[in-house]
């Protein structure tokens, strides 16, 4: 009877060694894929949005601006005034030689500010203007000066698969280095993609379905958006029903260059620089609405103007 108490004490400490080992192995995995995540996160490049954030850091540390200075500033402006801080810290002019050379550029100064005071008002005017055709929606995610690869871009699109998991459904982008990016809809996709990423993709879309149309939904969707926003034609249904679209939202993805049409029956992806046959009715309404965008930015700004001409 001591010995049967002996053994199954012997197999019952065996069972918890097993479940203590099966633990330690979960956490080591855990931390596995937690440092490959935050390996990703870090190689990933920033998109404009958070270039302009860590422009506006370095602006606001090293030269003492004021974020209501840098707020409604377009990206092109904020990378101006950083390549101006950057050329301050790099060249340095002896003090004498501005006294001499101010005293003879004083006068030429003075007509020429003059002469561009009003040009800027003018500019000005129309900003503001364009600006309450906006609704600025900042991104709240912080970015670290110091562990963005600014360089780093991702590789090459070369060939996308529909991936079921149960009843759901996914796009599975797959690159030139092996990598590959799930996304559960096409508007999820373009947040992370630039406008090279949208052109690969919308060439190998084309080339497989070159003489056939795609019967699959999640297929027929993709083929769908990038054939209205890169081959839109008038005669398309989607821009012939437009009396009966009501507009819910408009949004802007500065990343690649596309704004999109929220709808109660579906979204519309266009190209910032391209024309699209929208009637009247339908550029009131988005007008409406407001333009929702990161920041203000000169893409939105040529992209209301080509809207309104």
């Amino acid at each position: 009877m001591s010995g049967f108490r002996k053994a199954e004490e012997q197999e019952e400490l065996s069972v918890e060694e097993k479940a203590k080992l099966f633990q330690q192995l979960l956490e080591k995995r855990r931390k596995h894929f937690a440092a490959k995540s935050a390996e990703e996160k870090r190689n990933k490049p920033p998109t404009q949005t958070q270039q302009r954030k860590i422009m506006c850091t370095y602006l606001k540390n090293m030269e003492g601006k004021k974020p209501k200075d840098l707020k409604n500033k377009s990206f092109d402006s904020i990378q101006k005034m950083l390549d101006r801080a950057f050329k301050r810290v790099n060249t340095f002019v002896d003090f004498r030689t501005d006294l001499v050379e101010g005293s003879s550029k004083r006068a030429g100064e003075e007509l020429e500010h003059e002469s561009t005071k009003k040009q800027k008002a003018d500019e000005d005017k129309d900003i503001a203007e364009l600006q309450s055709l906006m609704e600025d929606i900042p991104d709240e995610e912080e970015v670290a000066i110091d562990v963005v690869p600014l360089a780093t871009k991702p590789s090459t699109i070369v060939d996308w698969k529909i991936h079921k998991e149960g009843k759901k459904r996914y796009y599975q982008i797959v690159r030139a280095d092996g990598k590959s990016q799930m996304y559960r809809v096409f508007s999820l996709m373009i947040e992370s993609f630039r406008r090279e990423d949208l052109e690969d993709l919308y060439k190998l879309v084309k080339a497989k379905y070159k003489s056939t149309r795609p019967v699959k939904d999640l297929d027929l969707v993709l083929w769908s958006d990038l054939k209205t926003m890169f081959e839109p034609h008038v005669e398309d249904k989607i821009w012939k029903l437009q009396q009966r679209y009501k507009v819910l939202s408009w949004k802007l993805f500065d990343s690649c260059g596309v704004h999109c049409l929220s709808l109660q029956s579906g979204m519309i992806y266009m190209l910032v620089e391209k024309r699209y046959p929208l009637t009247p009715p339908t550029i009131i309404d988005m007008l409406n609405k407001k333009l929702q965008v990161d920041y203000f930015s000169e893409m939105a700004y040529q992209l209301l103007k080509l809207l309104i001409k």
